[in-house]
C-alpha cells in the first residue's frame, strides 16, 4: 500500500522512503533503495519531491541527503534524470537549487547543494545552458554573508573549465573578487577562494595567468592564518592546493618563489605541527624540484635548508627492542615513523630531479656532520640518505666512488647495530645503482667488510641485511670478480644457513643463489658442500611457518643447478621436480609465496634440463597458464572517495581527472612472471613445446594490449617469435602441419602490427619491434611472409620513424629554453637513449627484410628514405647516424639493385664516418667497407686507396685496442681480411697480411671474431704466403692464435672452425721441430693447455702433445 501511495504522488510516502534510505538497518535501507530505483522511472515525481524535501524539511539530515540524491540523479547518472523531466520541472530544478543556496542556513548542507549545482551545471552548461547561474555566482561572491561567498567560490572552483572561456572578458572583475575573498575574515571563505583561484589559474593561458600572480602572497597569508589558528585540517587543504600548483603551473610561482619556499621550509621544520602538515610542505618542495621549471634551482640559497630538513625527517625512527629479535620481517619497519618514510621517498625523488650535479654538493655539505654525531639516529640518517639518493646521482658518484664506499665501510664498523644495518642498505643500493663499476673498483673493500658483518650472530637482522647486500653486489657484478672470494664467501654463507635464525637463513639462501648465478661454472667445486644442505632445508621446511624458507631454498637450488649445468645437477633436478609436483597437487592457497617461486624455478630447471624437462610440462603448465590469465584487480572510484587503499603496499593508485583508479600490483606481478616463464619454456624447448603453442598463443596475443602492465606486454611480444619458432621447427621435423604454422602466423601478425602502432612506452615498443624482426625471420623460412606483409611493415616503420623525429625536435626545443641546465641535459640524454634503442630495432627489422627479400625488400627501404635522410641531417647524433649507416651496410650486403641506386651517396658517408671520433660510428662504417670489398667489387675499386687507408688507420691508431675502441678496431681487421681475400690485386699484400695476422685474435666482437678466425683457417689451408709470411715468418704468431682460439671453445669460433684448426695444429706439429711446437704450448695457462691437449687427442684418437 505504501508503495502504491508513493507512486500516486503521496509526499508523506516519499518522505518515509527517504528516511528509510538513511536507516542504520541494512535490510530496511536496502529495501528503500530498491523502491527508490523504481521511483526514478517517474522523473517529475522524483525530482519535485526531492526539491521539496531539500527546501522545506525541518530535519537537516533529510535536507542534506536530498541534495546528495539530487546530485546523483542530475549529474552522476547517465543519462541524467533531468533529461526525462518536463520543461516545468526542469526550470523549477534550476530555480529551486539556486534559492536553496540563498536560503539554507546550515553550511555543510549549503556545500552539498553547491556541489550538486556545480556538477549539474557541467552537464547543461553548453546546452541548453543556465544563463542565470553566472550572475548568481558573482552576486553571492560579493555578498556580506560568508555562507554565500563560500558557496559561490566552491562553485566557481568546480566550474572553472566551463567558465574560464566565458570569463575572459571579466578577468579584472574575477581578479578583484578573488583578491577580496582571500582577505575575508572567515577562514573557510579564504580557503574556498584559494581553491577557486588555483583552478582558474590552471585554465588560463600564460599571458592571462601572469595577471593573477599577485594572488600568491594573500594565498600564502591565508594558509599562515589557519596555521596560527591551529586549524591544521584547513592548513593541509591549503597546502594541497599549493602542491597542485607546483605540479601543474610551477612557473606561475617563480616571482614569489623565495617567499613561498621559505614558508614551506618553516612548516617542514616546525616540530609542533602534525606530521601530515609537514609532509605536505615537503611534497610541495619536492614537486617543485621535479617540475621542468625547477623553481628551487633559481633559489640556490634554499636548496641546503630543504635537504637538511629532509635529513631531519629521517630522525623519526625509534629503537624498538623487537627489532633486534630478528624472528621475521614483521618489526623491520614498524619503528619508522611517517616522517622517516616520506623523507626517504623525497630524497629519492629529489636526487632524480636534481641529478648528481645538483644534489651531491648538498650531501657533501650535510652528511659529514651527521656521520660524526654521537646520536646513532643521525649516523643512521646519513647512510639512509646515501641509499636513497644513489640512483639519481649515478654519473656524478661514479666519477669518484671511493669516498662514498668509505662512508659505508665506516658504518659497517659502527658500534650501533641499526647504523650497521643502514650501512648494509646503503652499500647494497649503491651496488645496484652504480654497478658493475663499483664492484670492479671496490670489491677488495666491499666483500671482506660484508663478510665480517656476517659473523655477528648477536645481531641476526644485521646479518641478514649483509647477506642482502651480497645479493645486490652479485646481481650486477662481472663474473671474473667473484672467484678469488668464493672460498670465504661460501664458507660464511654455509655458516649462516647452518646456525642462523630463519630470517638469516632466508637471506643467506638468496645470497647463495645470487653468488651461484654470478659465478656460473666456478661454483661447481662447491656443489658437493652446498647442495646437501640446500636439499635438507627444502625437505625440512614443510610447515606453514617455513613457507618462505622453502621457497628460497627452491630458488637457490634452481640457480645453483643452472650455474653448474645439466650433467652435474641432473639427479637433483629430477628430485626437485617431483617435490614441486607433490606440492602442486596439494592445491596451494592464493597467497602462498611458494607458488610464485615455483613458477620461476620451473623455468630455470627447464633451462638446465633442456628436452629432459618435457615430461614435466604437465606439472608446471596448468598453474602458469592460470597465472598468465589472471584478471587485473582494478577499482575505479571518485577521486574524493574515502576507500582505504592508498596505504596498501600491494595497491597502486593513480588519479585521472575526478576518478581514482586503484590496481592491485601483486596480481599484475604474478601475471608478468608467468608470461615471462611461458616465453622461457617456448625458447628453451623449441619444437618440444608444440603441444602448448596454440594455447599459449591464445593467451599471449591479447596481452599485447594489456595496458595495465608494461612487463606483461613485453613478455607477450617476446613470446610470439618463440612460439612461431617452435611451430616452424616442428613442421620441419614432420611433427606439425605447415597449415597450422600459417594459422599461427596469421593469428599473431595483425595484433602485433596493431600493437606497435598503439604502444605508448618506448622500451616496450623496442621489444615489439624486435619481436617483429624475429617473426619476419622465422616466417620467411617456410615462405609464410610475403610482399603483402611488407606493406604493413613499411607503414609501421614510417610511423615509428616520424614519431621519433618529432620527439627529437621536442628535445632540441628544450635545449633552447632558458632553464636548460646539466640536469635537463641528463634527462634529455636518457630520453635520447630510449629513442636510439627504438631506431636500432627499426634497423633490425630492415636487416631481416633485406636479408630475406633482397632487392624485393627495397620497397620498404625506398619509402623510408625521407625519414632516414632526416636522421642523418646536420645536427644528428652519432647514434642516429650509426643506425642509418647500419642500414646502408645492409643494402650493400643484401641488395644489388639498392646498392647501385644509393652507392653514390653511400660511399662518402662511409669514408667520412671512418674518421669520426665516435668509435661505434667508425665500427659500422668500416664494416661497410669490408662489405664493399666482398660483395661490390666495382664500387670498392673506385675508392680502393682511401678505403684501405681508412681501414689501416683504424687498426694502427693509438689506443686502438682500448676498451672503447676494440670493436671498431676488430671490424677494421675483419674488413682488411675481406680486402685480402676478395681484392686479390691489392698492392702491398705482404705488409697488409702481416698487419692482419698481428692483429689476431679477435675477442671483443664475437660475431666478427668467428668470421675472421674462420677466414684465418681458409688462408692457412690455401697456404697463402701473405698470411704465413716469407720463410713462415708468421707461424709462431699463427700458432699462438690457433692455441688461444681453440682453448676458448665456441666463444670465438664455430665448431667446424675449431675442428679445422685442430687439424691444422696436428699438421704443423708434425712439420715443425718438436721443441718449437712444445715451447709455444708450454706458454699456455694450465686450463688452456688441458683444453688443447684434449682437443688434439680427441681428433687423432691416440696422440696428445706432450
Amino acid at each position: 500500500m505504501a508503495e502504491q501511495a508513493l507512486f500516486a504522488g503521496d509526499s508523506r510516502a516519499f518522505e518515509a522512503m527517504v528516511q528509510q534510505m538513511l536507516s542504520a538497518q541494512n535490510e530496511v535501507r536496502d529495501g528503500a533503495e530498491k523502491v527508490f530505483s523504481r521511483v526514478k522511472d517517474q522523473a517529475d515525481l522524483c525530482i519535485s519531491n526531492l526539491l521539496r524535501l531539500l527546501r522545506t524539511h525541518q530535519d537537516q539530515s533529510i535536507r542534506s541527503f536530498s541534495a546528495v540524491l539530487l546530485r546523483r540523479l542530475l549529474a552522476k547518472e547517465d543519462p541524467s534524470l533531468w533529461t526525462k523531466c518536463s520543461p516545468d520541472i526542469q526550470n523549477a530544478t534550476k530555480e529551486e537549487l539556486l534559492k536553496c543556496i540563498r536560503d539554507e542556513q546550515d553550511r555543510p548542507t549549503v556545500r552539498k547543494v553547491c556541489d550538486t549545482v556545480a556538477e549539474f551545471a557541467m552537464t547543461i552548461f553548453e546546452a541548453p545552458g543556465w544563463p542565470e547561474l553566472l550572475p548568481f555566482l558573482f552576486h553571492c561572491a560579493q555578498s556580506r554573508d560568508a555562507r554565500l561567498v563560500e558557496g559561490s567560490l566552491l562553485m566557481f572552483a568546480q566550474l572553472a573549465p566551463q567558465l574560464a572561456p566565458v570569463l575572459r572578458q571579466y578577468l579584472a572583475t574575477l581578479h578583484e573578487v578573488l583578491l577580496a575573498c582571500l582577505s575575508h575574515s572567515d577562514s573557510t571563505v579564504r580557503l574556498a577562494s584559494m581553491r577557486a583561484a588555483t583552478n582558474f589559474i590552471q585554465e588560463l593561458d600564460e599571458a592571462d595567468r601572469s595577471k593573477f600572480q599577485d594572488l600568491l602572497p594573500p594565498m600564502l597569508s591565508a594558509m599562515g592564518a589557519v596555521l596560527n589558528d591551529g586549524d591544521e585540517t584547513a592548513a593541509q587543504d591549503a597546502l594541497e592546493l599549493f602542491v597542485e600548483m607546483a605540479d601543474t603551473n610551477p612557473k606561475f610561482m617563480r616571482k614569489h618563489g623565495s617567499d613561498i619556499i621559505s614558508a614551506m621550509l618553516q612548516i617542514m621544520e616546525a616540530a609542533t605541527l602534525e606530521e601530515g602538515t609537514r609532509v605536505l610542505a615537503a611534497e610541495f618542495l619536492v614537486t617543485l624540484c621535479e617540475s621542468r621549471d625547477k623553481v628551487l634551482k633559481k633559489q640556490p640559497q634554499l636548496g641546503q635548508p630543504f635537504f637538511s630538513a629532509l635529513l631531519k625527517f629521517l630522525l623519526d625512527v625509534e629503537d624498538e627492542p623487537d627489532w633486534y629479535n630478528g624472528d621475521n620481517d614483521k618489526h623491520e619497519a614498524e619503528e619508522e615513523g611517517e616522517l622517516f618514510e616520506f623523507g626517504e621517498e623525497c630524497l629519492d625523488r629529489l636526487a632524480l630531479a636534481l641529478g648528481g650535479a645538483g644534489l651531491l654538493p648538498l650531501a657533501q655539505a650535510a652528511l659529514p656532520q651527521l656521520l660524526q654525531s654521537p646520536d646513532w639516529k643521525q649516523r643512521h640518517a646519513a647512510l639512509i640518505c646515501l641509499a636513497q639518493t644513489a640512483e639519481g646521482c649515478v654519473k656524478s658518484m661514479l666519477r669518484q666512488v671511493a669516498p662514498w664506499v668509505d662512508i659505508c665501510l665506516m658504518g659497517l664498523r659502527d658500534q650501533h647495530p641499526r647504523v650497521r644495518w643502514a650501512a648494509c642498505q646503503a652499500l647494497g643500493q649503491m651496488c645496484t645503482d652504480l654497478g658493475p663499476d663499483i664492484q670492479g673498483e671496490q670489491h677488495q673493500q666491499i666483500l671482506p667488510a660484508l663478510m665480517a658483518v656476517m659473523e655477528d650472530f648477536a645481531q641476526p637482522r644485521v646479518q641478514a641485511h649483509s647477506a642482502a647486500a651480497i645479493v645486490n653486489f652479485s646481481e650486477n657484478c662481472d663474473q671474473e670478480i667473484l672467484p678469488p672470494y668464493l672460498d670465504d664467501l661460501i664458507t660464511h654463507l654455509l655458516r649462516l644457513l647452518q646456525n642462523g635464525k630463519r630470517i638469516v637463513q632466508e637471506g643467506a639462501l638468496t645470497a647463495m643463489a645470487s653468488v651461484a648465478d654470478c659465478a656460473k661454472a666456478h661454483f661447481i667445486r662447491y656443489y658437493d658442500s652446498v647442495m646437501p644442505l640446500l636439499s635438507q632445508l627444502l625437505m625440512g621446511a614443510t610447515d606453514n611457518a617455513n613457507k618462505l624458507l622453502w621457497a628460497k631454498s627452491l630458488e637457490c637450488i634452481s640457480l645453483v643447478g643452472m650455474a653448474v649445468g645439466r650433467d652435474r645437477f641432473r639427479t637433483e633436478a629430477h628430485n626437485v621436480m617431483r617435490c614441486m609436483q607433490q606440492l602442486q597437487e596439494s592445491h596451494l592457497d592464493a597467497d602462498d609465496p611458494r607458488a610464485n617461486y615455483m613458477l620461476q624455478a620451473g623455468a630455470r630447471l627447464c633451462k638446465c634440463l633442456g628436452n629432459e624437462f618435457i615430461p614435466y610440462l604437465g606439472v608446471v603448465m596448468p598453474s602458469l597458464l592460470r597465472s598468465a590469465q589472471l584478471k587485473p584487480d582494478v577499482n575505479v572510484a571518485d577521486a574524493g572517495s574515502d576507500e582505504e587503499d592508498d596505504d596498501d603496499d600491494e595497491v597502486e593508485t593513480v588519479y585521472l581527472g575526478d576518478r581514482k583508479i586503484s590496481i592491485r600490483t601483486s596480481i599484475l606481478e604474478e601475471k608478468a612472471t608467468a608470461c615471462n616463464m611461458l616465453c622461457c619454456y617456448a625458447d628453451e624447448l623449441k619444437e618440444g613445446f608444440l603441444p602448448y603453442v596454440e594455447q599459449v598463443a591464445g593467451v599471449m596475443v591479447p596481452l599485447l594490449k594489456f595496458y595495465f602492465h608494461e612487463e606483461v606486454r613485453s613478455a607477450a611480444a617476446q613470446s610470439l617469435p618463440e612460439l612461431l619458432r617452435s611451430a616452424v621447427l616442428a613442421s620441419e621435423k614432420g611433427q606439425a602441419q605447415s597449415s597450422s604454422v600459417k594459422q599461427l602466423l596469421d593469428g599473431l601478425w595483425q595484433p602485433l602490427i596493431d600493437a606497435i602502432q598503439k604502444e605508448p612506452e618506448l622500451l616496450v615498443l623496442s621489444t615489439m619491434l624486435e619481436a617483429l624482426e624475429e617473426v619476419i625471420d622465422q616466417g620467411c623460412a617456410p615462405g609464410l611472409i610475403g610482399q603483402q606483409h611488407l606493406g604493413q611493415v613499411c607503414e609501421r616503420l614510417q610511423a615509428v620513424l616520424t614519431a621519433s623525429l618529432h620527439r627529437r625536435s621536442e628535445r632540441d626545443a628544450r635545449q633552447q629554453r632558458d632553464d636548460y641546465d646539466e640536469e635537463e641535459a641528463e634527462a634529455l640524454e636518457d630520453e635520447d637513449e630510449e629513442d636510439v634503442e627504438v631506431l636500432e630495432h627499426v634497423s633490425g627489422v630492415i636487416t631481416v627484410v633485406l636479408k630475406n627479400f633482397g632487392d624485393q625488400g627495397m620497397v620498404v627501404v625506398d619509402q623510408l628514405m625521407p625519414q632516414l635522410g632526416s636522421l642523418m641531417a646536420p645536427g644528428a647524433s652519432p647514434q642516429e647516424t650509426r643506425v642509418c649507416i647500419c642500414i646502408i651496410d645492409d643494402i650493400l650486403e643484401h641488395s644489388p639493385a639498392g646498392s647501385q641506386k644509393y652507392m653514390q651517396q653511400a660511399l662518402p658517408i662511409l669514408l667520412a664516418a671512418c674518421t669520426n671520433p665516435d668509435a661505434d660510428l667508425r665500427q659500422c662504417a668500416v664494416y661497410g667497407l669490408g662489405i664493399l670489398a666482398q660483395h661490390r667489387s666495382t664500387a670498392y675499386q673506385a675508392i680502393a686507396a682511401p678505403a684501405l687507408k681508412a681501414i689501416t688507420d683504424i687498426i694502427r691508431a693509438p689506443h686502438s685496442k682500448s676498451e672503447d675502441n676494440r670493436n671498431a678496431t676488430e671490424n677494421a681487421v675483419s674488413a682488411l681480411g675481406k680486402v685480402l681475400q676478395f681484392q686479390t690485386g691489392t698492392q702491398d699484400g705482404e705488409q697488409l697480411g702481416q698487419l692482419w695476422v698481428t692483429s689476431l685474435p679477435l675477442t671483443a666482437d664475437k660475431a666478427e671474431a668467428k668470421a675472421v678466425h674462420a677466414q684465418l683457417v681458409h688462408f692457412l689451408e690455401q697456404s697463402d704466403t701473405r698470411i704465413i709470411g716469407p720463410q713462415n715468418k708468421h707461424l709462431p704468431k699463427i700458432l699462438n692464435v690457433l692455441f688461444f682460439v681453440c682453448s676458448k671453445g665456441t666463444d670465438l669460433a664455430e665448431p667446424q672452425t675449431i675442428t679445422a684448426m685442430v687439424a691444422l695444429l696436428q699438421r704443423l706439429q708434425s712439420s715443425l721441430p718438436a721443441d718449437a711446437f712444445n715451447g709455444l704450448l708450454s706458454q699456455l695457462q694450465p686450463n688452456d693447455l688441458a683444453t688443447i691437449q684434449r682437443l688434439m687427442a680427441k681428433s687423432n684418437g691416440t696422440h696428445s702433445p706432450s
